[in-house]
């Protein structure tokens, strides 16, 4: 079977053909990024506009990589949420279009749980039960995951998510968008003991997050500079806070991981979402992998952003174990928001 997948969620438009036998046969992926980055954030209805002039070239481009035709397509999965409205409303028009056209089943996906199934795209995939940690721009939750479909939330973000406080605590330094990335790199450059920013929720019993405050925290710390104006503060009293605000966050996301190993029992431990990216959180996770024996896996770097691949691959096990998964029912609708514990157990 060879499922298309579109990814339209946000600022990345994602196309992908899997194929059940073979595996991932070709992905092409456009990032708005500059797009947005004068505007500081994502702008809503420019990505809307974005994704319609990019769907069709990036699934000429997918076919073509793939040296397959329309014709060769059996399922089309698409992200159904969720994301913001207008984009999710691209992708499910032009997957359900082409799903018409063709006369081949269409599938909406949960966008997390393309993330969460991502790092199985990997050459040495992790086997179910895993815990796994779901950290993004919008997301941070750490959940239990028992198969395809089969996902207990274990705790989240009370307030702003890992890759939100990233961008803000960016924007604090006078960093460029996207913030996570550039702070990272700045932070390289820091001195671990010139700022000890708070470590939120570090010793809860729950496995919750707070992020919100480390983000008024680098605010503080910018206000009270001598310099007061951050375009003052040289570069490496900005790399020294960058570098504690990395530190903290990362503390804060690797003690929560190894606890909810700690309580489920299992030795697995699965990274997914934008953040996963970062060279910070991996060593950090790593060196406690080796300290505690357990086993940490990431997805591939191409696939931790959004991205088509994860798309046709989550609609791919979940046809794989139900095929009548799929409908030819061409009316849509998008779910901006969807709790994931609300997805049907396949």
């Amino acid at each position: 079977m060879i499922v298309l997948g579109v990814e339209s969620s946000c600022d990345e438009t994602g196309l992908a053909l899997y194929d059940t036998q073979h595996g991932l046969l070709s992905h092409a992926l456009y990032s708005q990024v500059a797009m947005h980055e004068e505007y500081g954030g994502v702008v809503p209805e420019l990505a809307s506009r974005d994704h319609i002039r990019r769907a069709i070239p990036l699934l000429t481009q997918t076919l073509e990589g793939a040296g397959k035709t329309l014709a060769d397509i059996d399922a089309i999965a698409y992200t159904q949420g969720p994301g913001l409205a207008g984009a999710l409303l691209v992708g499910s028009s032009v997957a359900c279009s082409l799903g018409l056209a063709l006369d081949k089943p269409v599938l909406g996906v949960h966008h997390l749980e393309g993330h969460l199934l991502s790092p199985l795209l990997a050459s040495q995939p992790p086997e179910f039960p895993f815990i796994a940690l779901l950290v993004s721009g919008g997301h941070t939750q750490l959940m239990r995951v028992d198969g395809v479909g089969q996902y207990t939330l274990l705790g989240e973000t009370l307030d702003d998510a890992a890759g939100e406080a990233f961008d803000k605590s960016a924007k604090l330094l006078g960093l460029g968008y996207p913030g996570g990335p550039a702070i990272s790199r700045l932070a390289e450059f820091g001195d671990p003991t010139a700022y000890k920013l708070p470590r939120p929720m570090l010793h809860t019993k729950d496995f919750n997050f707070s992020f919100s405050g480390l983000k008024t925290a680098v605010l503080t710390v910018v206000k009270n500079h001598e310099e007061k104006v951050i375009a003052n503060i040289c570069e490496q009293d900005k790399a020294d806070i960058a570098r504690g605000f990395v530190d903290a966050i990362v503390d804060v996301l690797t003690a929560k991981c190894v606890s909810a190993l700690k309580h489920t029992g299992l030795k697995r431990l699965v990274i997914a979402g934008g953040v996963g990216a970062n060279s910070q959180l991996r060593a950090s996770l790593n060196a406690a992998a080796a300290k505690k024996r357990f086993k940490v896996y990431y997805p591939e770097l191409e696939f931790c952003t959004d991205n088509g691949a994860m798309i046709a691959f989550a609609g791919a096990m979940r046809l794989m174990i139900n095929p009548d998964a799929a409908k030819k029912d061409y009316s849509f609708n998008v779910r901006p928001r969807w709790p994931l514990d609300e997805i049907k157990v396949v």
